[in-house]
């Protein structure tokens, strides 16, 4: 039994989300004991109301953090934590320094060479035949011997005020009974993005049937939004709206409850949309499919049809006609038959919908 327990993820939006269903199994198999999260600290809203968590601990990881004393610093009020089990779920040089001399009895996990001989057991992260959510849970099984996986899919709480804050903004928008389809479409790699002019053809589709259109993403995509919304042929119309950079995290989460359906790339805005219920359509170009699709059975996640996916390469080596082709290769009409297969399935706020209890998504092969 162990009565502390820490579990160490400090990589991006969507990659702490994955992790959410190894809190839920740890609570179940380990409800006496005090469990924390090590995370990066400007993805707190994404964690800090989870109730599977006893606490959680935030590095700095681009300002504070970001030198060596202040790291090691950190490292020593790790290690003063005395935790019995720490579990890396992020295989990169700092998560797995911070896991090697956390002064964990036992530390488990995944490690860049050399850090593993501190680790009791190591296991590989995600090979090619299962999704990162199951590579987390071979972690459990192989190196603790849980056998019991309680999985309840992406979890993520926020409070009342985040909450009200979007239910505020989505009725000052949209009027009431309004279906309003999520657009987020940037992403941390070029390759993981669609053509903006096939955004642009599905929101003018979308807003000449009467459905509201609400462009989110961070301030980074402001550009990419601005640029993507001057090809519409509707973009004056009031069912278009932009909200690029005007949302926490938290907001971000409360805002997708109002709406419908989200179409989005490959992106950590995505896996905020599954942990908050909300029906998705995702389109991959450079990245598996099989190791990151939308953990929801509603969801469809569709597949490039070229022979080079998934490359996993952040810039397309590509030229001439094969340039970016696995995105340019998902057309307009397959993706709309997607999403109206989706709004008239579920077709309410996804605040309404039923959790559920199957986490394997359609592909969509072309």
């Amino acid at each position: 039994m162990y009565d502390k327990i820490l579990v160490i993820n400090l990589m991006h939006i969507g990659d702490l989300l994955l992790t959410t269903p190894v809190f839920r199994t740890l609570r179940t198999n380990f409800p006496d004991s005090h469990i924390a999260l090590l995370a990066d600290k400007k993805l707190a809203d994404l964690v800090k109301l989870n109730e599977n968590l006893d606490e959680c601990l935030f590095i700095d990881k681009k300002g504070d953090d970001n030198n060596i004393p202040n790291f090691v610093h950190f490292i020593k009020k790790v290690r003063d934590r005395h935790f019995d089990l720490v579990i890396n779920l992020h295989r990169n040089e700092r998560a797995s320094t911070l896991a090697a001399f956390s002064g964990g009895k036992k530390i488990v996990g995944y490690a860049k060479p050399g850090f593993s001989l501190f680790f009791n057991k190591v296991l590989p992260n995600l090979n090619q035949t299962e999704h990162q959510v199951d590579s987390h849970f071979d972690v459990l099984r192989e190196a603790l011997g849980i056998d019991k996986i309680d999985d309840r899919g992406l979890e993520m709480w926020i409070d009342d005020e985040a909450k009200f804050t979007a239910e505020k903004i989505f009725a000052a928008n949209y009027p009431a009974g309004t279906k309003v389809v999520a657009f987020n479409i940037g992403a941390s790699w070029m390759t993981k993005r669609w053509i903006d002019s096939y955004f642009a053809e599905c929101a003018d589709i979308l807003i000449k049937r009467g459905i509201g259109v609400a462009f989110l993403g961070g301030e980074m995509d402001k550009g990419i939004v601005a640029a993507c919304v001057e090809q519409m042929r509707h973009k004056d119309n009031p069912l278009l709206k932009v909200f690029t950079g005007d949302f926490s995290l938290a907001e971000l989460a409360g805002f997708l409850d109002n709406c419908a359906v989200m179409l989005t790339t490959d992106s950590g805005p995505m896996h905020v949309g599954v942990a908050r219920n909300i029906p998705v359509v995702c389109m991959f170009g450079a990245s598996p499919v099989l190791g990151f699709s939308p953990y929801d059975s509603k969801d469809i996640a569709i597949q490039s049809p070229v022979s080079c996916h998934p490359c996993g390469k952040h810039i397309c080596p590509n030229s001439g006609e094969e340039n970016f082709a696995c995105m340019k290769k998902i057309p307009v009409d397959v993706v709309m038959k997607c999403v109206d297969e989706l709004l008239e399935t579920y077709g309410q706020p996804a605040k309404n919908l039923p959790r559920p209890t199957n986490y394997k998504c359609r592909v969509v092969e072309l």
